[in-house]
């Protein structure tokens, strides 16, 4: 009888351990680790600069003007556009700027068009040079408005998805 609930003690302690304490043990082994795990935070992002040169530069005041697809707002109430405005910083510290479109500025969805009129500090951009900003304006350097709008074609818009790309060559110009 003694062997039997000697027996008995000791298969509860084993069954105890391999119920109770062993899952514990292992608790203990494994959570500070996957804590440690858990808590590590990884970022990646890209970095890049611009440094224009002291006497000459035509740059955007939002960076992410030019760096994403930007997108104009068509209003279904008024059927119209709403044009894409920007600020650009501009100085030529040796004489005047130039600016012209490097090609014709429109949007296409592959069979409709829409053209665009592209103006720079209140001047229309069109294929050839035209000044934007005068010598004793660029000299200090100043900022300029960018102001790119759609023409509403005589039969109205048609639906679709447009894309295009403005294009736009900025010059240096001497006195």
């Amino acid at each position: 009888m003694f062997k039997t609930l000697l027996f008995k003690a000791l298969l509860f302690k084993a069954l105890l351990f391999k119920s109770v304490l062993r899952p514990l043990a292992l608790s203990a082994l494994i959570l500070p680790g996957a804590a440690a795990w858990g808590a590590v935070e990884r970022e990646t992002f890209e970095l890049y600069v611009t440094i224009p040169t002291v006497d000459f530069y035509v740059l955007p005041l939002d960076p992410q003007l030019v760096q994403r697809e930007q997108r104009l707002p068509f209003s279904t109430i008024t059927t119209d556009l709403s044009p894409l405005r920007a600020t650009y910083e501009v100085k030529n510290s040796n004489g005047s700027i130039g600016a012209r479109l490097g090609e014709e500025a429109y949007l296409s969805n592959g069979r409709d068009r829409i053209d665009l009129r592209v103006t720079f500090n209140n001047v229309e951009l069109t294929l050839n040079s035209a000044q934007v900003v005068s010598a004793t304006e660029a000299r200090p350097g100043r900022q300029v408005p960018l102001v790119i709008a759609a023409i509403k074609p005589d039969d109205d818009y048609k639906p679709g998805d447009y894309y295009g790309t403005v294009h736009m060559v900025f010059d240096a110009t001497a006195p």
